[in-house]
């Protein structure tokens, strides 16, 4: 059998980018707690959340801005949420998960099972790398959240260790290689500008609501370049 359809590759390449997410769980659980989260706040929303840039999105608001800060920080998690619908109209043909295990694989679909899913040469490895990334994902992400919850409950002030850091600069990785055509570097040098301009003026996390209102108008209003498509 050629490796590119070996069933042991793709499960160990799920396990793989599994794993790596706990790097990220960490991170979540400290900031979590540091934000005023208990233990079992912090891991009942990896349970029902479970995707970890809402995650991050929400404790970090809520860390800048206090309870205050709710309503935003729960706008740009839902924001954030919605790309995973996206996914889900992908892989829905793919996957056909009988009745009893939909709301599990619309539960899975996250960044991770979506991409190993969709990387994979036929339709049986796209449904195993993605019940195998999904449920590896599901299992690191809420022991490692657990253990970084702990972490930071035991440190107080999650600064200590660096782990406020983690999450940004996990972003920026994630971000990083999106950067190579011009309208999208612009979108993101425009964006950072205005949310640091209005950062002083407004709630903590609507700095990063207007960054959604740029980017749906440079799609809308086709700025910085890219053709129109035919009419």
């Amino acid at each position: 059998m050629p490796a590119d359809n070996d069933p042991a590759r793709v499960r160990a390449k799920g396990l793989l980018v599994a794993f790596t997410v706990a790097t990220y769980g960490i991170p979540y659980g400290a900031v979590a707690v540091a934000a005023g989260l208990d233990v079992w706040q912090t891991c009942f929303l990896s349970v029902v959340m479970f995707t970890g840039g809402s995650q991050f999105a929400l404790v970090g608001i809520i860390a800048a801005g206090g309870t205050a800060a709710g309503g935003p920080a729960i706008a740009n998690a839902a924001l954030l949420g919605v790309r995973n619908m996206f996914y889900a109209v992908t892989l829905a043909p793919i996957i056909r998960p009988a009745r009893w295990r939909r709301l599990a694989a619309a539960h899975l679909t996250i960044d991770e099972s979506t991409a190993v899913a969709t990387a994979q040469p036929t339709v049986p490895l796209k449904r195993l790398g993605f019940w195998v990334t999904g449920i590896g994902t599901f299992v690191v992400w809420n022991i490692s959240s657990l253990f970084g919850a702990l972490l930071g409950q035991a440190i107080g002030d999650v600064r200590a260790l660096g782990l406020d850091a983690a999450a940004p600069a996990a972003f920026l990785g994630l971000l990083w290689p999106q950067l190579k055509q011009r309208k999208a570097l612009m979108v993101a040098l425009v964006s950072a500008a205005v949310a640091v301009a209005a950062a002083p003026w407004v709630p903590a996390g609507v700095p990063v609501l207007l960054t959604v209102v740029i980017a749906i108008l440079v799609g809308t209003m086709n700025l910085f370049g890219g053709s129109r498509p035919e009419k």
